[in-house]
């Protein structure tokens, strides 16, 4: 294999890296606070790859002008922008549930939840 190759792609594999530590974070902890941390850290990961994949080497915006230009494509970048937008929007609804959680039962550990909630069932 070319390393040449792998060197010159290394943004993807930051992009697979983090999507593999996001999801890693996703499902290994209980702990809800770190879960939307985890989900948070995979959905950079997706934007890093679309920003990428929308970037051309010397592009430009695509702006009417005299002669043969290489345009990028805006497209990419836009969606991204309404992203970011609703992963923020995600996230607090997230946080905001995960302390409504906390105050009805003490906790946010998905074990313990559990537990409790199967406490509740066997004794109601």
């Amino acid at each position: 294999m070319n390393i040449g190759l792998l060197v010159s792609h290394y943004n993807y594999w930051v992009v697979i890296f983090l999507m593999m530590v996001g999801f890693y974070i996703l499902i290994s902890r209980g702990n809800l606070i770190k879960k939307v941390i985890g989900l948070n850290v995979f959905q950079t990961s997706v934007f890093m790859l679309y920003i990428t994949l929308g970037k051309i080497t010397a592009g430009t915006p695509p702006i009417l002008t005299e002669g043969e230009v290489v345009y990028s494509n805006p497209l990419p970048h836009v969606l991204i922008l309404t992203a970011i937008v609703v992963g923020i929007a995600t996230t607090s609804v997230a946080l905001a549930l995960a302390i409504r959680i906390k105050e009805a039962y003490g906790t946010v550990e998905e074990d313990e939840i559990n537990r409790i909630e199967a406490g509740i069932e066997a004794g109601g």
